[in-house]
């Protein structure tokens, strides 16, 4: 029997080198060491055999089942590191090759214009108020002057969400909140925000844009206030040398009212494509509060005068940037984005 096992221990030397995974292995361990292994064969020729032979015989088949314990053990940590340096020679980098460039976000231009007109109204000693973008016909057109009826309401082609709610058509509501919120107080806010009018898109227009309004209400508020706040904003956002000019116009929740050009920052009013030749820009609206708007909101227009602005974001941005093209700021094109 000894001699048995003694030729079992050459073929499990055999049969390990030949395993090249942990699976072949656990084949190995098991025709050798399992329930229908040749040791097991003799085992059962244990029962015929004298006690001196079995001592030796027990002794032989310990030593039998440590040795192949042993040995697969051994094989095992080799496979094992065979298959790591497999691992690391298919995964290894070359630390020469050069890395790979991930592209960082960025503020979007219209998000950065709307930023810096926040950073220089702050400064000037504004707050930044907000209000819901679906509004009711009473703030959106009531309060601003435009009761039902009333022709200026075509300018601003309404989406009706029903016979009261509307998406808004101007930032303009936020006025409205506020001053009813203040009860009679001084303010001074701007209001950014999307507005949204019934429009074909094209190269200029779009159903959806953003605004900034601006409001103060105090007292002996005048023009000049009004001027002097819209020609230290333009110069701030396109230069120092900026000259600004207001023409007459009409908008139903002030009055006066005035449209606001400044010089072309291109051609510095000498006139070129930019500005057809006229050396002026058109970049807002603006004007004294309407007594109508305040007498509504709850201040006394024999106490209290204020002014208001509105600005288009997209096209201080297409001004700033040269955009010939409102549709760029809304198709998510990293092209266009990462230029900003």
């Amino acid at each position: 029997m000894t001699e048995r096992l003694m030729s079992l221990k050459t073929e499990v030397m055999e049969e390990l080198k030949k395993a090249a995974s942990v699976h072949e292995l656990n084949a190995v361990k098991a025709r050798y060491l399992g329930k229908k292994s040749p040791l097991q064969e003799v085992l059962a020729l244990m029962k015929e055999a004298d006690p001196e032979e079995k001592k030796e015989l027990g002794k032989a088949i310990n030593e039998f089942k440590g040795f192949v314990e042993r040995e697969l053990e051994e094989r095992l940590k080799a496979i094992t590191e065979q298959e790591i340096q497999k691992k690391l020679e298919s995964e290894r980098l070359d630390v020469t090759l050069p890395g790979k460039t991930i592209s960082l976000g960025r503020l979007h231009p219209l998000t950065q214009i709307i930023q810096e007109i926040e950073d220089i109204c702050i400064g000037m000693g504004y707050e930044i108020a907000e209000g819901p973008e679906i509004e009711t016909d009473h703030y959106n057109f009531e309060l601003m002057n435009l009761p039902k009826g009333h022709p200026a309401r075509e300018m601003q082609d309404s989406f009706y969400i029903d016979v009261v709610n509307l998406l808004r058509t101007h930032t303009s509501p936020v006025q409205a909140r506020v001053m009813q919120k203040a009860g009679g107080k001084p303010i001074r806010i701007i209001s950014p925000g999307k507005v949204y009018r019934r429009d074909n898109d094209d190269a200029t227009h779009s159903h959806q844009f953003m605004q900034i309004e601006g409001l103060v209400v105090d007292k002996d508020i005048t023009m000049t206030d009004l001027k002097g706040t819209l020609a230290l904003l333009m110069r701030k956002m396109f230069g120092d040398e900026l000259e600004i000019r207001f023409r007459p116009s009409f908008f139903p929740f002030t009055e006066p009212s005035v449209e606001v050009d400044v010089t072309c920052f291109k051609c510095g009013g000498k006139g070129c494509p930019l500005c057809k030749g006229t050396g002026w820009l058109e970049v807002l609206g603006a004007g004294m509060v309407h007594p109508n708007v305040l007498r509504m909101s709850g201040y006394d227009p024999e106490e209290n005068q204020g002014f208001a602005f509105g600005l288009g974001i997209e096209r201080i941005a297409m001004m700033r940037y040269g955009i010939d093209d409102i549709r760029y700021f809304y198709l998510n094109d990293p092209r266009f984005l990462k230029q900003f």
